[in-house]
């Protein structure tokens, strides 16, 4: 710390929230000041222990600090007092006690988090086909006497494939010197778990009698959210899921920064490895004891991502992805042995991860594809995963096209101001009286809205604690629909009394008040921006797959993701987010990543369909495409600068749009014609 610094920038992760605040501050205090809930039953006194947070080390250039843990303050009375009682980990910190001296990045550990994430990746497996690539076989082994030499691992190899008319079979070396016991102890009656029984089958796993337990792991590894699903091989039966916040995020927020922290760190690529990997195998150990079964059953695993989280979780360098060509390690499926990546399943489970498409688009859009298979449509299809980096499938009705977008963390609740991913308390919904201008709005976990009686009983569970993705959304396109937002994102100075309660100013622009009191809630300039950005890259990649078909409408729109299944379709075309379209035509479908992941699970045979299929898809670099920033420029208007949006226009009746060579106003929602009233 300089001698002259008095104050010292402060980011809490995951929720992204900072702010500068004097040199010894207290921890406690300044994630309070910035609305992070970080919860303290014994009122500051260092006896509870519940706010404990860690400090990230690295160097972080998107927020332009070197973060050490000699940023706090050393650890004081309480803190030792605590950590001589009751014990404090490596590397946590006493919010209540610690105080800043520095520049720093700080996370809230699992366990201390107040409110956790609400994972919004369902699934489920019906009518899946069901064909596993472990599969178990009971079998009765003869017994071996003077006349017949062959050794007990070749009559057991025998006995399945003759029982069940599979080929030649193998027995993975490590079950040979326990398999002689094993057998007599049985009484020579096993049941073996084989791997690719139908090409090349090995014998991966053997239990004593009948047996008919095996399971299998999917997951999805988002850029925000890991999502994983124990699964029955036997009967496609869902046992258990659970998800988790990416532990990366403390990283970085996008992919960029991430690949950003291995370049400039020393062992940055292994801290964000051991990151995922530690991550994925304590959901294994969660669904493992939620679901009662034993880890020696859990045989197979499939893996979904994009290509610089799939790179990270295998322990690849992703830093020839962050530059041009975007070259990969290897964009075929991935098969390995669960122990090669260091994964917690049975000995001898195997991995499979779903091939990568390009340099940008991942196994995760391969598994979009394998789950909603849009080519099969006799109209075009546009299938998107809306998340921290988008996923865009699109069928002309002649080829399938793919594309990724860098659409970052705004749309999860990052980078904005009242912002924050799905969580009890977070408002979903909201709308504005077009008169009063008034919010009225409904949070996750109650089903009344603020403007019903029993609202303020009903949330004091929560409280209100922000606003999430698809509460983003809707709010700023009731701005434009209130004509308080204009078509080119900016907020408007207040024009008469209704607009001045709402609008303040901040600095040279103004926010728009959503609520007032503790926390208070409002959208700033730089909100409506974020998610102008974020907006735009999408849609400018959704309409370069357009024009490289040829095609200028889309007849259906699928959203997928976490945050693509919660926002309404309306109000997505209403900002431009996806093209114009009937509004009965765009629907959500849920975590179609994690769907195909499960498919890939139950049915090997899907594994080769959908590397063939990736094989025949045009692949698009937006990056590399001299049109794509024309189109981000465009899509910055709300809905868009040049594309008309008649249908979502009519939808909404908002006037007709102007071209904006025509010297009008874009379509602008028309001002109340009261007069300002100072």
């Amino acid at each position: 710390m300089s001698a002259q610094q008095k104050d010292a920038l402060v980011v809490f992760q995951p929720s992204g929230h900072k702010g500068r605040f004097p040199i010894g501050t207290p921890l406690l205090d300044a994630a309070r000041d910035l609305g992070v809930y970080v919860e303290s039953v014994c009122g500051g006194r260092g006896i509870c222990g519940k706010c404990q947070v860690s400090v990230a080390e690295g160097n972080f250039a998107k927020f332009n600090i070197d973060s050490r843990e000699a940023a706090l303050s050393e650890k004081g009375f309480k803190e030792q007092r605590y950590e001589e009682k009751r014990g404090l980990d490596i590397g946590h910190r006493l919010s209540c006690s610690a105080t800043l001296q520095g520049d720093v990045v700080l996370e809230i550990p699992d366990a201390f988090k107040a409110a956790g994430q609400t994972i919004r990746k369902d699934a489920d497996t019906i009518g899946m086909v069901r064909k596993p690539a472990v599969r178990l076989y009971y079998v009765e082994v003869e017994q071996p006497d003077m006349h017949n030499p062959l050794g007990d691992a070749d009559r057991l190899c025998k006995a399945v494939s003759e029982q069940f008319g599979l080929g030649k079979i193998t027995v993975a070396h490590r079950l040979k010197s326990g398999l002689q016991k094993l057998l007599r102890k049985s009484d020579w009656q096993v049941t073996v778990a084989i791997h690719n029984p139908d090409l090349c089958p090995e014998i991966v796993s053997i239990w004593p009698g009948y047996s008919e337990n095996v399971s299998g792991l999917a997951v999805d590894i988002g850029s925000t959210t890991i999502a994983a699903h124990l699964t029955d091989l036997m009967s496609g039966e869902i046992l258990a899921s659970a998800g988790v916040a990416n532990p990366q995020i403390r990283f970085g927020e996008d992919l960029m920064s991430r690949v950003s922290y291995v370049m400039m760190n020393d062992n940055g690529q292994q801290n964000l490895t051991k990151s995922v990997v530690d991550a994925v195998n304590k959901l294994i150990d969660q669904l493992l004891e939620t679901a009662q079964r034993n880890r020696n059953e859990l045989l197979d695993s499939v893996f979904v991502a994009n290509p610089v989280m799939h790179h990270l979780f295998l322990g690849w360098d992703p830093t020839e992805i962050g530059q041009a060509p975007f070259a990969l390690v290897q964009s075929e499926a991935v098969h390995c042995s669960a122990s090669d990546i260091g994964l917690n399943l049975a000995e001898g489970a195997s991995v499979y991860l779903l091939p990568l498409i390009a340099g940008h688009v991942g196994a995760d859009a391969a598994a979009v594809m394998l789950a909603q298979h849009p080519e099969t449509e006799p109209h075009p299809t546009l299938v998107v995963d809306v998340g921290t980096n988008a996923e865009i499938a699109l069928w002309d009705g002649n080829q399938l096209l793919a594309a990724s977008s860098p659409t970052g963390p705004a749309f999860e609740g990052a980078e904005t101001s009242c912002g924050q991913r799905a969580a009890p308390g977070a408002i979903e919904r909201i709308r504005i009286d077009r008169d009063t201008l008034k919010t009225r709005y409904k949070i996750i976990g109650p089903e009344e809205w603020s403007d019903h009686p029993d609202f303020e009983e009903k949330s004091k569970v929560t409280g209100v604690t922000g606003i999430c993705g698809s509460g983003i959304i809707e709010i700023i396109g009731e701005m434009v629909l209130a004509g308080i937002l204009a078509t080119d994102g900016i907020i408007r100075a207040p024009q008469n009394e209704a607009e001045e309660a709402v609008l303040k100013p901040n600095g040279r622009t103004w926010s728009f008040i959503v609520r007032e009191g503790t926390p208070h809630i409002e959208v700033t300039q730089n909100d409506v921006r974020a998610i102008q950005l974020a907006k735009a890259a999408l849609y400018a990649g959704v309409k370069l797959l357009m024009q490289k078909s040829g095609i200028t409408k889309v007849g259906e729109i699928r959203l997928a993701g976490a945050f693509g299944s919660y926002i309404d379709p309306a109000y997505a075309m209403l900002l431009g987010l996806v093209p114009d379209c009937e509004v009965d035509k765009v629907t959500a479908v849920g975590n179609a990543a994690g769907q195909g992941a499960l498919i890939a699970l139950l049915d090997v045979n899907a594994r080769e369909r959908i590397e063939q299929t990736v094989h025949e898809v045009t692949k698009i670099e937006t990056a590399l495409e001299a049109d794509f920033q024309d189109l981000f420029v465009a899509a910055m208007g709300l809905p868009n600068s040049v594309d008309e949006f008649a249908l979502t226009r009519e939808h909404f009746k908002m006037p007709e749009f102007t071209p904006p060579d025509s010297g009008g106003e874009s379509g602008r929602p028309r001002r109340r014609g009261r007069n300002r009233s100072r």
